[in-house]
This record gives structure tokens, C-alpha cells and sequence, in this order.
């Protein structure tokens, strides 16, 4: 059986984390340890958090002094993890029962795999499911591919031994951190995406990915865009010259509006289908 790392950079969401705490407890997949790093909150994370993992052994909580923000907890999340699978799972978020065995069974059953991703609900503040997400899509992976529209997210799930082929997660990161991480694993191997609402993702004022955060992230991801086609040594997209240096991001984002029309999208459609024949 293989082991999973579930991966919990946690900052001020100890109100929500009794939610994500069961939704790991009762999985079906039983080998699994959950590696929680607290980014110096300043609310009762950690109070709430060491009461409830105290007496399981397969919770290990770690803390930084200072906050660090998200790309410096993420990636050290990985420094501390043992399993044959990872995982990131956000501390106000929550995994479907069957998750861990689902995805793990993938891997099982495919040797070239390096990753696995699922479709997610999007959940009210108070964790009840509303509607799964529409946006996540089959992906043709190569090495023009971008995320970008985004076309998955929550549930992605990699193996260890990829991601340390990788120069991993940028450190310096506070926004854009998953983008940066799916952009590399997805570089050194095949992706398989199970069309099941695997993760329940909560929608609450709080959250990173709400109307203020927007314009950082969208700079974020342009920039780990930028460093992926510059990491891949891609020189030119759609006969248009990619920038030396970053310098904004409707620079980065106007290479890629090709990538959104339906001829492209319908093409890339076909490709999968052909793919999985």
C-alpha cells in the first residue's frame, strides 16, 4: 500500500480546520500521515489544532517563528513529508470520504503517471456543498500548456519522487504557489484526471482567492508562466516572441489568448480523445 502525504499550510483558519481535521480521519485509504506547518497565526490555530491531533500519532504539527507566507510553508511542507503520494489540502477545506483510495488506485493501476486531479464542490462558509465546479476540464498536457484558462485546481495529487526531479516550489511565492507546483510536476509525466468532486472547496470572506487577492494572484501567475516558458526554453508561442524579462502580466497573458479560442479548445479536445484510445 502505498503512503500519502496530505500537506496543511495553515494561517488564521483554525476555525475552520475541525471540518478538514474529520474529513481525514474518515477516509477509507488508511495509510496516510498529515504533515500541518502553522505560518505563525495569530488567532487559536494551534490551540485548536494540538487538541484535536494530539492523541494520532499520523498528525504531525510543525511552526514557523515568523510568517513566511504561502510558498515558503508549502515548500516546506515537503521537506517534512514521507509518502509515496502527496497532496496539498487547504485547513478551511475538506476531502471526500473516498478520496485518498480513489486517487491512490489511479497511481496503483498506471505506472507513468505523475499526477492525479479531481474535479471539487464549491461549498457555503459553513462547509455545505452548493455546486460542483464547472471549470475543471481534461487537460492535453505538453509543453504549451499553461493552466491558463484555468482548467484545474483541487484535488491534485503527485507523486514524491516527481516532485523532487523538480527545483519544487518557489519559496518566494505568496500567491500563484499551486500553479507554480501543477506547472512543474506536469512536466515529467503523464496526468490522469478522475471526473469525481473529490474536495470540498469552502467560499468564505476570508479566503486568499476572494475579489482583493485577485489582482496579486493574476501577477503571480503570470510570472510562474513566464519562468515555465523560460524553464522549458521556449523562445516563441503562436509566432509571437517570448519576453526575456517579465514586465507585466497582460504581456504574458496576450501570449496565451490563443489558448482560449474554440478552434484551439476543440482541437486540444480531439488530441485527448485520441490520446485515450
Amino acid at each position: 500500500m502505498a503512503n500519502f502525504s496530505i500537506l496543511i499550510a495553515n494561517y488564521n483558519n483554525g476555525k475552520y480546520f475541525k471540518e478538514c481535521y474529520h474529513s481525514l480521519i474518515n477516509q477509507t485509504y488508511e495509510n496516510w500521515e498529515v504533515i500541518i506547518i502553522d505560518d505563525a497565526s495569530t488567532d487559536n490555530s494551534v490551540e485548536i489544532i494540538e487538541s484535536l491531533i494530539k492523541d494520532d500519532s499520523r498528525f504531525k504539527l510543525y511552526h514557523n517563528a515568523l510568517n513566511e507566507g504561502c510558498g515558503s510553508t508549502k515548500a516546506q511542507c515537503m521537506k517534512y513529508a514521507q509518502g509515496d503520494l502527496c497532496a496539498y489540502l487547504d485547513p478551511d477545506d475538506a476531502l471526500h470520504p473516498e478520496a485518498l483510495e480513489k486517487v491512490t488506485l489511479e497511481f496503483t493501476n498506471r505506472d507513468d503517471l505523475a499526477a492525479v486531479y479531481s474535479q471539487m464542490i464549491l461549498c457555503n462558509e459553513d462547509l455545505v456543498p452548493e455546486k460542483i465546479y464547472t471549470g475543471t476540464k481534461q487537460i492535453y498536457n505538453n509543453r504549451y500548456f499553461f493552466n491558463y484558462p484555468i482548467q484545474f485546481a483541487h484535488f491534485f495529487t503527485f507523486k514524491r519522487e516527481i516532485y523532487l526531479r523538480t527545483k519544487g516550489i518557489n519559496p518566494n511565492l505568496k500567491n500563484a504557489v499551486d500553479q507554480d507546483l501543477y506547472l512543474k510536476i506536469l512536466e515529467q509525466g503523464e496526468v490522469k484526471y478522475l471526473k469525481e468532486p473529490l474536495y470540498l472547496y469552502r467560499l468564505h470572506s476570508n479566503g486568499i482567492s476572494q475579489d482583493k487577492a485577485k489582482q496579486s494572484a493574476k501577477d503571480s501567475f503570470a510570472r510562474v508562466i513566464h519562468e515555465t516558458m523560460k524553464r522549458r526554453g521556449i523562445k516563441t508561442i503562436n509566432n509571437k516572441i517570448v519576453p526575456e524579462f517579465f514586465t507585466s502580466s497582460n504581456e504574458i497573458f496576450n501570449l496565451l489568448n490563443y489558448q482560449t479560442n474554440r478552434m484551439h479548445r476543440i482541437m486540444s479536445k480531439i488530441k485527448v480523445t485520441l490520446d485515450n484510445i
